[in-house]
């Protein structure tokens, strides 16, 4: 009876030895895999396809568009400060490509997902095909690019002046700036537009301005100003570029974005007030 219990007692023994032997490995692997990061999905040398899985209707010619990445917990992959090509699936009925940089409004904090704040224009080929696409449609992305980089507390003021979509990369740069604790660069931005209407993501930067007050800025400066406008007028000048950038030196670098004009008004007048070609930098 006692070598029965016995062998019995080494039974469940060598079972539960066995169970923990086979157990071990599949934890340390369930494990990983929930602890590991995913892939980014951008790769410089290559495109690829990606579905449109939102579309909204910002303004009569202003769209956020959403696209799915290939997992849900996949980031995009993109550097703060620099941009995806996009490109058509076919080309145009003249048989040219159809493709243009933008910058995202979303980072790699948005899992799954990649999103566009994108004006369109009667001219503009790539906006306006991507305004005629349906949901499920897809287009082909490569990247990242872009020569900006940043090193955290790199300078101690960053200056922006955007015009249009223009924006989107000062955006991407601030939100990416103040989600980290330890970046304590301030950042002053000089926003151009037509109207009220063509302010692009303000609700947005209004956000980033309530929950940041004392390292982020905004100053909308209009070409056509409603009554009751207590923001600039006209162009943006370099008057202006004084009172709400800092002035130069070499820890103050200033960005700039937007239409082609626009952005030789704006360099005439940086370099006017002293701030030299490395206190300047073009997206």
């Amino acid at each position: 009876m006692f070598d029965q219990l016995l062998n019995a007692e080494n039974s469940k023994t060598v079972a539960f030895t066995l169970l923990a032997v086979l157990l071990v490995p599949l934890l340390s692997w369930i494990l990983f895999f929930r602890t590991a990061k995913r892939t980014p999905f951008l790769n410089p040398d290559v495109w690829q396809e990606l579905p449109l899985v939102e579309k909204e209707v910002i303004t009569h010619n202003t769209r956020r568009f959403r696209f799915a990445l290939r997992h849900k917990d996949q980031p995009i992959g993109l550097p703060i400060g620099q941009h995806i090509s996009l490109k058509a699936i076919k080309p145009a009925a003249d048989g040219t490509e159809i493709f243009k940089p933008y910058t995202p409004i979303s980072d790699d904090d948005l899992l799954g997902y990649v999103d566009f704040v994108i004006k369109v224009y009667d001219q503009g080929r790539m906006s306006k095909h991507m305004d005629e696409l349906a949901i499920g449609d897809k287009l082909l992305f490569k990247g990242p690019r872009g020569r900006f980089k940043y090193t955290r507390n790199a300078k101690r003021h960053l200056g922006m002046i955007a015009g249009g979509t223009g924006i989107t990369p000062m955006y991407q740069v601030a939100t990416k700036l103040l989600k980290d604790p330890e970046d304590r660069t301030k950042m002053s931005l000089i926003f151009g537009n037509v109207s009220a209407d063509d302010i692009l993501i303000k609700d947005e930067l209004d956000a980033l301005v309530a929950a940041h007050p004392t390292r982020f800025r905004v100053y909308h400066v209009l070409n056509q100003a409603p009554p009751g406008w207590t923001g600039g007028v006209g162009f943006i000048t370099a008057a202006i570029i004084q009172q709400h950038i800092d002035p130069p030196a070499e820890d103050v670098l200033v960005l700039r974005c937007g239409p082609g004009p626009m952005n030789v008004a704006v360099k005439k007048a940086l370099d006017s007030i002293g701030y030299t070609r490395e206190m300047q930098f073009e997206f």
